[in-house]
Order: C-alpha cells, then sequence, then structure tokens
C-alpha cells in the first residue's frame, strides 16, 4: 500500500558523481527508468553548468552507424502515454538522472526547481551511495532520512543531523523543501575495497527499499541476477587473495554483532556520517596542497 506521502507524482532523483558511490545510485534510477518506460521531457544546457574537461563528452556510433556525441547533462524523465497505458501504477513516477554539475549550483537548482514544479511535482526520492566500511557478502544495507516532519512521521524514518561538505542532493532538497515540496534520501552502504565496478548489489538493493516506500514493484529478477554474479565475482577475488579474505571476515563479524546489539539505521547512519567526515578531510588536504577545484 503506498504511503500518503507518496500519493501525488514522485520524482526519483540520481547523480553521478560524489553522490554515487559504484554507481548504485544512478545504477538504480536507470533500471527504473527502463523499468517504467520514461522519455525526456525536459533537460538543462551542459553549456552552462558542467566543465567537460572534468565531466567529458562521450563518442559513440548510432543504429545507423555513424558517429555521435553525448554530452553531460541533467535530464527529467516521464513515462510515455503508451507506458502510463499498460503500467498504470508507473504513472505518477519520474526520473531525473544527470552528472554533478562543476559550476553555478545555484542558477542550476533554480532551473531543476522549475522543471521540477512545471510537472507538478509532490514528492522527491534522492538516491545516493556511500564507501562505508561493510562487508560485500551481506545485505547492502540502505539509510533513510528525510527532513520533512510529514515524511518523517509517515514513513518512520529519522531526520539528519548531519553538518559539513554536501552534494548537489542536498542543495537541492533545501530548494524542494523550502517551496514545500517534500523530500526523502535513500543511501545505499556500499563496501569500499571494491568501489572501482558498477556494484548491482547495492542498486537491487536501493529498488527494493524504493518499491517498499512507493508501494510498487518493478521486474528486479536481471538485476538480482547480476548482483548474484557480482557477489560470485567478490567471493573469488577474495579467495585469493589471504589479506582481503581475513578483512572481509573481520568485516563480517563486525557487522554481525551490529545488527544482534542496535537497529541497523543507527548504524548506516554512523557509516554515513563517517563517510562524509572522511570526505571533508581529503577535500581539505587537496586544498593545502593546491589541488583545490573550483568552488561550487
Amino acid at each position: 500500500m503506498t504511503n500518503q506521502i507518496f500519493s501525488g507524482r514522485t520524482l526519483i532523483v540520481a547523480f553521478e558523481g560524489w553522490n554515487d558511490a559504484a554507481e548504485a545510485a544512478s545504477g538504480a534510477a536507470k533500471y527504473i527508468a527502463e523499468a517504467t518506460g520514461v522519455e525526456s521531457v525536459a533537460s538543462v544546457d551542459p553549456e552552462d553548468y558542467y566543465d567537460f574537461q572534468f565531466a567529458r563528452p562521450t563518442v559513440f556510433f548510432d543504429e545507423a552507424g555513424i558517429r555521435q556525441l553525448s554530452w553531460p547533462n541533467t535530464e527529467l524523465l516521464a513515462p510515455t502515454a503508451a507506458s502510463r497505458t499498460e503500467h498504470a501504477e508507473y504513472a505518477n513516477i519520474c526520473v531525473m538522472l544527470g552528472v554533478e554539475p562543476s559550476r553555478r549550483w545555484r542558477a542550476f537548482t533554480e532551473e531543476v526547481l522549475e522543471m521540477v514544479t512545471d510537472r507538478e511535482i509532490d514528492t522527491v526520492v534522492f538516491l545516493g551511495a556511500m564507501l562505508a566500511e561493510v562487508p560485500h557478502t551481506r545485505p547492502i544495507g540502505v539509510s533513510a532520512t528525510s527532513q520533512n516532519e510529514a515524511a518523517r512521521e509517515q514513513l518512520g524514518v529519522e531526520r539528519s543531523h548531519y553538518e559539513g561538505q554536501v552534494g548537489i542532493l542536498t542543495v537541492l532538497g533545501q530548494a524542494f523543501e523550502a517551496n514545500n515540496i517534500a523530500t526523502i534520501a535513500l543511501w545505499a552502504s556500499v563496501p569500499h575495497y571494491v568501489h572501482n565496478a558498477p556494484s548491482p548489489k547495492a542498486m537491487l538493493s536501493l529498488v527494493a527499499e524504493l518499491e517498499k516506500h512507493l508501494g510498487v514493484s518493478f521486474d528486479r529478477s536481471a538485476l538480482a541476477e547480476q548482483a548474484f554474479t557480482w557477489e560470485r565475482g567478490v567471493d573469488e577475488i577474495s579467495l585469493a587473495d589471504e589479506d582481503m579474505a581475513a578483512y572481509v571476515t573481520e568485516l563480517e563479524k563486525k557487522h554481525d554483532e551490529a545488527e544482534s546489539v542496535q537497529a541497523s539505521g543507527d548504524f548506516l547512519a554512523n557509516e554515513f556520517e563517517k563517510f562524509l567526515r572522511q570526505n571533508d578531510t581529503e577535500k581539505g588536504i587537496e586544498g593545502e596542497t593546491g589541488d583545490e577545484g573550483e568552488s561550487k
């Protein structure tokens, strides 16, 4: 059954970049976009917000064999008429996919806010993924927080008390809430020692958590198969490396002890704040060595 907070039009948002460890958030959003049969209804001009030396365009061949360029962008996707007819349960689900902008975040936020209000979005779900000291052999945990009082009461989630540097998700969230658009943030914890490749297991956890809140179901069979293959692949790598195998065993022990002593939500919240503070420290070191990036 759908929660009242999700009774209207809902937008699922994910950005590649800082908020997207192992491509879990963007991968989950892409999976949902494909499942719901969406089309692009609005987008930003990439020239205004992206540094193409940082977020580079890619080249590909289209169906006619013609070489094309794909530029980093942010798009709002909505179900097509055919999709709404075939799957009425997806009619009110929209998806926003993009790359975290390199500059002019306030102007970017204003433009995205206009796109969202034009589509009469009632609720926004942000997807994120963070690196954490968790084992790949256990279920990927997802923490849920909201700055919206009504959402917290209906969904039984906590308010984030984090203070420090943030990504574009937080900036957008502040703007949405200021304009009476309820928001909730779902963050998956990705094992930090396998972050170099996409994690379908983390994507699967985010999709499953979304299903619980939205009161809908998606066909997760293909993603579940990919997650199984991913976990077996990491198993093989760890078994071939004694140090890694010992480390995974240690993480399993800590994880199981934490699960037996406290609720997983508290554990994930602590990991989340630890991840953000570590990121603050790393950025501070970069600034001291003269490698600080462009101000946001």
